[in-house]
């Protein structure tokens, strides 16, 4: 079991290990979040936003996400302390550079909303200190709308931007697939939607029966489908595909340590379990903070197996 552990995740063709699937992980979730919280804030939250529990959770999770995998990805580096040289000198050429510039717009668009819904409590928090903050704020509040709807268009960016990092690689038939990004836009939505329930109902408070936290559980389900249809069609043109496509498809998925990972972690416990539960639980045990912490507990691990599959698997096949 230790050799087979060991060949998994270490072998020649190996460029990107598991940090950086935590780095995918981080980042969709933070994209996730935020296209949720600002459709339940425009949409379903009735009353001020600043008291629902699943925009609070959205408002440290998001940050938390992307500065947290941001600063994976700088330390990972071999030359972490030359990596101010790439957020400030761009290559438009280059899938990471301007990945680098789409984080940089994406968090400062993402204080300005959460200072925005938060507003009251900075400047009473300030009390008169900092007027500059004061005036910013104006500004904030007067274009709060497009300030919200710009950071939807980013947050879906971000999400299949992800996807589109690794489909860059066209050493590797699994990842240089179209469909990756889509793929990958669709588990942060997955992800976001288990990171917000848990953390807006356990730890912030929300009522399991508030309309945000029901809305959240209806989209759930049909996100997760979804999902497992872009699986099934992200294989099938593999297969279809043909030589090194075909090859790359079969030892992902036909057999081995990350086949079994994939079938019974990624498709089993990370998407069908939840969904059965879901399926098999009665209104009262759904909406139990107990059943929220086991469900979403699982399709967070499931997004997180799926990240670290796409990686590791993606690698093993080279043209």
């Amino acid at each position: 079991m230790s050799t087979t552990f060991a060949d998994a995740f270490y072998f020649d063709s190996l460029v990107w290990d598991w940090i950086i699937a935590i780095y995918l992980f981080l980042a969709g979730m933070s994209a996730g979040a935020v296209m949720i919280a600002i459709y339940l804030k425009r949409k379903v939250i009735q009353g001020h936003p600043s008291t629902n529990g699943i925009i609070k959770a959205t408002a440290i999770l998001a940050p938390f996400g992307i500065i947290v995998g941001l600063l994976i990805l700088v330390f990972h580096l071999t030359k972490p302390w030359s990596f101010w040289k790439i957020m400030i000198f761009y290559n438009p050429t280059s899938v990471m550079s301007m990945g680098v510039i789409l984080f940089q717009v994406y968090m400062v668009v993402l204080f300005a909303w959460i200072a925005a819904i938060y507003k009251d409590e900075l400047l009473k928090l300030l009390n008169g200190r900092l007027p500059i903050v004061g005036t910013v704020m104006k500004y904030v509040t007067r274009y709060e709308n497009a300030i919200e709807l710009f950071l939807a268009f980013l947050a879906v960016m971000l999400a299949a931007y992800t996807g589109f990092l690794l489909s860059a690689l066209k050493t590797f038939p699994l990842l240089n697939n179209p469909v990756l990004p889509i793929l990958f836009l669709f588990s942060s939505l997955s992800s976001g939607a288990a990171a917000c329930l848990m953390f807006g109902v356990v730890f912030f408070k929300e009522s399991a029966h508030s309309a945000s936290v029901k809305w959240v559980h209806r989209f759930e389900r049909p996100v997760v489908v979804f999902e497992l249809f872009v699986l099934f069609a992200f294989f099938t043109g593999l297969y279809f595909g043909g030589g090194q496509k075909e090859a790359a498809a079969m030892a992902a998925i036909g057999g081995g340590f990350w086949a079994s990972w994939f079938w019974y972690g990624v498709i089993g416990a990370g998407m069908l379990l939840p969904l059965g539960l879901n399926a098999v639980s009665s209104e009262g045990v759904k909406h139990n903070k107990a059943f929220i912490m086991l469900v979403t507990t699982l399709s967070l691990l499931g997004v997180l197996m799926l990240r670290t599959f796409i990686l590791y698997a993606g690698q093993m096949t080279v043209v």
